[in-house]
């Protein structure tokens, strides 16, 4: 029988984590999933790390070849998935054990809707607690989904959250023809916001899911790129969406994206000296 929901990891690089994500989706309330897993040529022993779940009806695990960058993995694991519903979880993040079962009766009473988004609970590489409840910029219960995606853009920053906060219709991911990755950095963002224009959202203002923040590598030349790709896709949306945004919308979103942009770089300095 088909499951009513499909949870994906596109895993590239996650040995030291890809168990613990793997164990929190096992983990859950709600059993009617499956779980797919692909590895995209990861270079750090993940694949192995996979072994051991080989032989859970509820996994199957597949392999992506190199290139593609993320759109490759995340579209493979995606268009492998056989359910109504559609999570992504990236290899180092977990869900808290209700989640499915939150987000799936959320859908069950809103059956208008077309995306599910929680906040989420932000942790440093050694699972401590950075910061406890993040997202949705103040929206709560069902809402349009062009009121949500206009939120996201004022804000200058992905009000979804990552993947993990996110369960959507597979069909509409389908529809817009996948995972978004016209701008790289916002290929989460951009895609729910192609999703969320199919239909209502439904805000949970609780975290239901944990996204791993890495230190490692975030400079003022990164900062700059993410700030710039947002622009570019405020700008590419004001113009596909009549409408939608306005060009002062799109003023304050570009100014919020660089601003949010360098504060982010701030915090993973500070987390970088905090793990030494």
């Amino acid at each position: 029988m088909t499951p009513r929901v499909s949870v994906v990891v596109p895993a590239y690089n996650n040995a030291d984590y890809i168990a613990e994500t793997i164990d929190s989706i096992l983990g859950q309330t709600f059993e009617d999933f499956e779980l797919i897993i692909a590895d995209h040529a990861s270079t750090d022993g993940t694949l192995a790390a996979l072994a051991p779940y080989a032989d859970d009806p509820r996994v199957t695990i597949l392999e992506t070849p190199a290139g593609g960058g993320a759109k490759a993995n995340w579209d493979r694991v995606s268009q492998a998935a056989s359910g109504d519903l559609l999570k992504l979880v990236c290899g180092d993040d977990t869900i808290f054990p209700t989640c499915l079962a939150e987000q799936v009766a959320a859908f069950d009473e809103h059956p208008e809707a077309v995306l599910v988004a929680s906040q989420r609970t932000l942790v440093d590489a050694a699972g401590k607690t950075v910061l406890a409840a993040r997202g949705l910029a103040g929206l709560s219960g069902p809402v349009s989904g062009r009121v949500a995606a206009r939120r996201t853009v004022t804000a200058g920053a992905n009000i979804f959250g990552e993947p993990g906060c996110v369960l959507m219709r597979r069909a509409v991911l389908e529809k817009i023809g996948w995972w978004d990755d016209a701008n790289p950095y916002l290929i989460d963002e951009a895609t729910y916001v192609g999703v969320a224009l199919h239909g209502d959202v439904v805000a949970i203002p609780r975290p239901l899911a944990s996204f791993r923040i890495n230190a490692g590598q975030w400079s003022v030349r990164l900062a700059r790129q993410q700030a710039s790709q947002a622009a570019a896709f405020h700008e590419s949306l004001r113009a596909a969406e009549p409408g939608l945004l306005s060009a002062m919308d799109v003023r304050i979103g570009n100014a919020k994206a660089l601003g949010t942009s360098f504060m982010r770089r701030a915090v993973y300095m500070v987390l970088k000296r905090r793990m030494g």
